[in-house]
């Protein structure tokens, strides 16, 4: 019996290992969706509320697994809606696959019912490869490319199925003239720079006596060689957001987080350094980079287009991080002045008091820094976290601390809100033993994270361990643009553009047949989190928190001090609140000792 194109893409995507796709139905793509059905004791069909959620899982799925990620959707609407998580991918450097219907081949240019350029309009997101399937023949190569070029350069990539090819007898391509024959399969290289440009490398960091590390996401994998290197270098390490997970806080020269979201210790680490190590990371703020040209710096990074483009380093070398550092090591002379390494070490030590003070701090009702300081320690070992952009970033950049087996992401280069909830809900398909934590904003939940509830009331019975906790921050306010519009550019709080309408998330769970706990008091965030980490469904904990608490930076600018007191001095709505809780941070800076 003659299989049809639809049936191939299917089988092809199976034989490439893909064993899910996210996605939302749609006339548009029918064809693969019924090719889906057919197969569905090989390949899982999961069904977002919005084909955004469908691109975010995806991205989540290849973040915390290494695989490609696959999302689908119909034509038209379906596939506009696709973009804002493929750009999410494309940016922080992932491997999705997106399967995309189109009207049928006959109507094209007939300004039909949901005609869109489809070509034009991902060709910006999947510049690497987007492809229209014209004949049941070109599916084969099209599937085959769109994979391995995903895989090959960690991007978004697309394949564009009219609706009548999708129901088309399949064709292998003939032996002529012409035709592609494509074959499966593809593994990454194990690239290392040339001996001479490590002798290089090394010889500048040997001749350093202040150095400092910086890893990213790149660095995922080369845990143990980071820490030898940091070992023999005296170095402390910082980390990019989006290398959060790279390395255990626990680790006395970690520094923690670097940025707007990051800590003094690491401010301090890369102002006063000589010498800077970069391991897969494009880190892009330079304000918190040493100045230009005033220390050496050595990139080590996989992709040779990222070198040099955030700091003007000296030595270049394009390699895998593992691989690069492993070659790296034997080269390095251990050094035996510490005292830098012992600085640093107070310093961050000094640094843990300082957050625990501030989270400690009462505020009204609840100091969110309190909520994410009481939850670190309750973390359970293996667990995966996931935050939102937004106020929610600083307490999970400043206040978590990781741990060895943990795993850890968000949209780091684009920051666009409402990842949370679908990371989480793809880590816990890609590993149901495992709990997961999203960390949200009420901005984020509001838009579209609370619609991923019913996704979850849905499907959270396949996991072997039920355990997702949704962490909401319950401020009534878009709490992370209210401080920039203040600190920025010394404008109060816009209440018309600010203000987020009251909701209780706890209520609105408990309906979906979920958990939903409210907190409204901090002395029961501790007993509240503890509900949360034993129950036996997923759970919302609705925390209701003040918006007062600045999410302060590590390094506070004149310029942005002047701009604070311009937004209270313009009548902001909620400066003697701001006033108070802005004392109570800063002034644990220098007294941290005490609590209220």
């Amino acid at each position: 019996m003659a299989q049809q194109v639809s049936d191939f893409v299917v089988g092809r995507l199976i034989a490439w290992g893909v064993r899910r796709i996210y996605g939302y139905p749609g006339d548009g793509i029918n064809g693969v969706m019924e090719a889906l059905n057919r197969a569905k004791d090989k390949i899982e069909f999961i069904q977002t509320r919005h084909e955004e959620m469908a691109a975010f899982m995806a991205c989540g799925h290849a973040k915390f697994t290494g695989e490609v990620g696959v999302c689908i959707s119909t034509s038209g609407p379906g596939a506009i809606h696709l973009l804002n998580g493929l750009y999410d991918a494309k940016m922080d450097h992932q491997p999705v696959v997106a399967i995309v219907g189109q009207q049928a081949r006959m109507s094209m240019g007939g300004d039909y019912q949901q005609e869109v350029d489809l070509a034009s309009l991902f060709k910006d997101v999947a510049h690497e490869f987007v492809h229209t399937c014209t004949q049941p023949s070109s599916a084969r190569h099209l599937i085959d490319r769109a994979i391995r070029i995903a895989k090959a350069n960690r991007t978004v990539t697309c394949v564009i199925l009219p609706n009548d090819v999708q129901e088309l007898d399949y064709e292998e391509p003939p032996h002529l003239h012409g035709s592609v024959h494509t074959g499966m399969g593809y593994t990454r290289p194990e690239i290392v720079p040339a001996f001479a440009d490590l002798q290089e490398a090394a010889s500048l960091l040997n001749a350093g006596s202040k150095v400092a590390i910086l890893v990213g996401a790149g660095a995922e994998g080369a845990a143990a060689q980071v820490i030898e290197v940091a070992e023999a270098l005296g170095a402390g390490v910082a980390k990019a957001l989006l290398g959060k997970a790279v390395l255990p806080d626990t680790l006395p020269f970690v520094t923690g987080s670097i940025g707007l979201l990051g800590t003094k210790p690491s401010y301090d680490l890369m102002q006063e350094c000589d010498t800077l190590l970069m391991i897969g990371t494009s880190f892009p703020y330079s304000e918190f980079l040493p100045k230009d040209g005033k220390v050496k710096a050595v990139q080590i990074d996989i992709d040779g287009r990222m070198l040099g483009l955030r700091y003007p380093t000296d030595v270049n070398l394009q390699g895998d991080s593992r691989k690069t550092l492993q070659a790296l090591l034997p080269l390095l002379e251990k050094k035996q002045d510490r005292s830098w390494r012992e600085k640093i070490e107070k310093e961050i030590e000094r640094w843990w008091k300082v957050l625990e003070a501030r989270a400690m701090k009462s505020a009204h009702p609840i100091n969110p820094q309190r909520l994410f300081w009481e939850l670190s320690p309750l973390l359970p070992d293996r667990c995966i976290l996931t935050s939102d952009s937004g106020s929610t970033a600083t307490w999970f950049a400043m206040d978590l601390k990781i741990r060895e087996g943990m795993k850890a992401s968000l949209s780091g280069n684009l920051a666009t809100m409402c990842p949370g909830v679908p990371y989480a809900i793809a880590a816990k398909f890609a590993y149901p033993d495992r709990m997961a934590i999203a960390l949200v904003g009420d901005g984020a939940m509001q838009m579209m994270g609370i619609n991923e509830l019913i996704t979850i009331s849905k499907y959270y019975k396949r996991w072997a361990d039920p355990r997702l906790v949704i962490v909401v921050l319950n401020n009534r306010d878009l709490n992370m643009v209210t401080w920039e519009q203040r600190v920025m550019v010394g404008d109060p709080k816009f209440e018309g553009s600010q203000d987020v309408p009251e909701m209780n998330y706890a209520a609105n769970a408990e309906l979906l047949g979920l958990e939903g706990i409210r907190v409204e008091k901090e002395e029961d965030i501790s007993g509240a989190l503890r509900q949360a980490m034993s129950a036996t469904r997923p759970v919302v904990l609705d925390v209701l928190s003040d918006p007062s608490v600045p999410p302060l930076p590590p390094h506070i600018t004149l310029k942005q001090a002047k701009n604070f007191s311009s937004s209270i001095l313009k009548g902001d709505v909620n400066a003697w609140d701001m006033i108070r809780e802005t004392y109570k941070v800063v002034v644990e800076n220098f007294l941290p000792h005490h609590h209220s």
